[in-house]
This record gives structure tokens, C-alpha cells and sequence, in this order.
């Protein structure tokens, strides 16, 4: 089958970060050093060739890019400083771009005026919201429930969880789509009327084998274990930071969006409540690792730390405002001071609600379901396949 090429695709990927890519002279020593590249998914080298070659339907179906975790060794040994990890992270972007069928991970990711002007956007609304709907402020003591009523944000909450959740998942099936390819791969041979039936298929592929490989989505969406197989002790410091990050985030968006009502409550919970104890992990984590990740970026420690888009300047200081006047909230309900608690509230969810918005369906968190849904269609895509065999 022929595959259609466009020359000028190495040049709509500089938009995305991709810059170096073109020097690249295919000598093998960037798939040779990746400890997480393999003879069915060799990468980057394959990678960049498709690249150079403006192959954009083979890098669509193409898994590669969402296998990297940007240890950096491709980088650092690249005699022709193409800066393979980049690349790989610029293709990221991209792809994200190409599931989504709205076209704003686009304008996001190409456009910083966009970018800042959807935040501030999103923020304000959020602002003028409270602006004008807001309960009354009670100022002989903290009435947060009052101001702003859990029952009421629960509401909103779980309509915006539903509104991200489908734009996420429609994202993420046209990634399904791209990544397992033509459902006549997978068809039985000549002899088909001989086998067994196969029950309901899915592109081509048994519902029963999505099923059974289903624990694989879930072991790489909560561990993200490939981050930990690269063979660097940096890289498994990471792999870490990047837990806490994602943990501590899940945590926390579990509370606040299906648990408000226990989580956001007028009476301070005893320090050794579940909830409250939650809560202080996921404060911690997320500090933690964004703050690790900015002082990283500033400093340039790492080869993944040396070219940072501005799209990851937007996620790592949005989610570290967000957590930070979390805090001050916490500190001024304990100290009593009720105006003070109001406002940084508002300015709490004028931060939060634009990270969620943009970042979960749009930009980076989208990461935190296409690479385990990777790992997860590769096992089953290779089942499906072997079975046909």
C-alpha cells in the first residue's frame, strides 16, 4: 500500500518544538542507547524518519511516540545534536493535536496568545461568576458553605466533569482508531468459516480480548511502571516525581469533584480524618513535584528540562498556584479570617477551573490517559494479531 508523504510536515512540526529533526542523519545510536526500545517498537530513529520523510499517516498509527519517557540518553549521545527527545516530545504534542477534534489542542499548542487568552478567559467567567452569584458573606465567622455552597459547585463540578470526560474520551477513541488501523488486519484467514465465532468485534478486534488486556490499562495508568524502566537513576527520580504529580492530583480531583461535599465543609475536620489526611498527601505531592519540575526547568538540569514549551510553563504553574492558595484557604479557615477565605477561593477556582478546562481535554493531563492506553492497545492489538496468524 502506498503511503502518501508531505514534505512540508518537518516544518508544521517546529510549531510544536520540534526543531532539529532535519539534521538527523539515521545512524541508529538514539534507538541502540533507549532501554525502552525494542525490535517490534524500535524508536526514535524509525521515528524521525517518518518524520523527515513527512509521513503523517504512518506517525498517526504510529505507538512510538507515546513510548518515550524523555530520559534524555538519546540527547545526550546524539553525535549530530538533533535532540531526539524533543523531537519525540514535539510529535507528542502533535499527536495530541490530530485526536482532538475540536481544533483547540492546536491553537494551544501553536499559539502562546491563545494560550493565555483561553486561561484568562476561562478565569474571568470564573470570576464574574462569583461576581454576581455568590452567597452571602458572613463575617462573624468562616461559612464557606455559605459563600459558596458545596451542593451547588458539586452541581457544576459534575458538569464540567461530564462535559471534559466526553471531549477526553472522544479525543481518546480517535486515538483508538489511529493506533489499531484498519479492522481488515485483523480478520481471520481463508479457513475463517472453520473457526470458532468471535463474538462482538471492535474494529475488527474481539470485545473479549479488550477485556481481558484491560488490567494493562489500569497497572500503567496508576503506576506508570515504563517510566521506571529506563535504566538511569534520574530517570526513576522521574518517574517519582511524576507519581506524586499524578497521584497527588488524582486525589484531589477525586475530593473536589465527586467528594465535595465531604471535602469542602464549614467544620475543620480532626487532623487524623481520612479526608483531611487526603488532603495534605495530595497538597504535598503536588508541591513537591511541580516545584521540583519549575526549579528544573529554570536551572536546565536535565536534557528534559533544557527546551521547555510554553504550554509546560502553563501546566506546572497553573497546577502550582492551584495547590498553593489551596493552602491559604486552609490556613485562613484555621486562623478564623472569613473575608480573606472568600477571596482567595475565588481566586483559588480562577485558577483551578482553567487548568481543568484547557489542560484535561486539550494539553498535558491528556497524557495521563494516552500513554497507558498505548500500552494497553499494544497487547491487545497483538493478541488480535497472533490470534490471526
Amino acid at each position: 500500500m502506498s503511503i502518501g508523504v508531505d514534505p512540508d510536515f518537518i516544518l508544521d512540526l517546529k510549531k510544536f518544538g520540534v526543531a532539529d529533526a532535519s539534521i538527523c542523519f539515521n545512524c541508529g545510536n538514539c534507538t541502540a542507547v533507549c532501554s525502552l526500545s525494542t525490535e517490534t517498537t524500535p524508536f526514535p530513529r524509525k521515528t524521525i524518519r517518518y518524520l523527515q520523510l513527512g509521513a503523517r499517516e504512518k506517525l498517526l498509527q504510529s505507538p512510538e511516540p507515546w513510548l518515550c519517557y524523555y530520559c534524555g540518553d538519546c540527547t545526550e549521545t546524539c553525535p549530530r545534536d538533533a535532540n531526539p527527545g524533543e523531537v519525540m516530545m514535539g510529535l507528542r504534542r502533535y499527536l495530541t493535536t490530530k485526536y482532538d477534534w475540536t481544533g483547540i489542542s492546536r491553537l494551544f499548542y501553536t499559539s502562546k496568545l491563545f494560550e493565555v487568552m483561553a486561561i484568562l478567559v476561562v478565569a474571568l467567567l470564573v470570576g464574574f461568576g462569583f461576581y454576581f452569584f455568590h452567597g452571602p458573606m458572613l463575617t462573624d465567622r468562616v461559612a464557606l458553605n455559605v459563600f459558596a455552597p458545596n451542593t451547588v459547585i458539586e452541581i457544576l463540578d459534575l458538569i464540567m466533569l461530564g462535559v471534559l470526560g466526553i471531549l477526553l474520551l472522544s479525543n481518546g477513541y480517535r486515538m483508538f482508531k489511529a493506533v489499531t488501523g484498519d479492522p481488515a488486519q485483523y480478520r481471520l484467514s481463508d479457513k475463517e468459516d472453520k473457526q470458532p465465532p468471535r463474538g462482538i468485534l471492535i474494529r475488527g478486534i474481539p470485545l473479549s480480548l479488550f477485556i481481558a488486556e484491560f488490567k494493562e490499562f489500569v497497572i500503567h495508568f496508576f503506576t506508570q511502571k515504563k517510566f521506571a524502566s529506563c535504566d538511569t537513576d534520574t530517570q526513576r527520580m522521574q518517574w517519582f516525581v511524576h507519581l506524586l504529580i499524578m497521584s497527588g492530583y488524582t486525589i484531589v480531583f477525586m475530593l473536589v469533584v465527586v467528594g465535595i461535599r465531604w471535602f469542602q465543609r464549614d467544620e475543620i475536620y480532626s487532623i487524623w480524618n481520612p479526608i483531611r489526611l487526603l488532603g495534605y498527601y495530595s497538597t504535598f505531592a503536588i508541591l513537591y513535584g511541580t516545584t521540583y519540575a519549575i526549579v528544573g526547568r529554570l536551572r536546565k538540569s536535565k536534557p528534559v528540562y533544557e527546551h521547555t514549551h510554553s504550554s509546560d510553563w502553563a501546566f506546572l504553574i497553573l497546577l502550582w498556584l492551584t495547590t498553593f492558595t489551596g493552602i491559604l484557604i486552609h490556613f485562613t479557615r484555621l486562623l478564623e479570617m472569613p473575608l480573606s477565605t472568600y477571596t482567595i477561593y475565588v481566586i483559588h477556582l480562577m485558577i483551578a477551573v482553567p487548568m481543568l478546562v484547557i489542560e484535561v481535554p486539550f494539553a498535558k493531563w491528556t497524557h495521563q490517559l494516552y500513554r497507558p492506553m498505548i500500552q494497553y492497545l499494544m497487547k491487545v492489538r497483538e493478541r488480535a494479531l497472533a490470534n490471526n496468524s
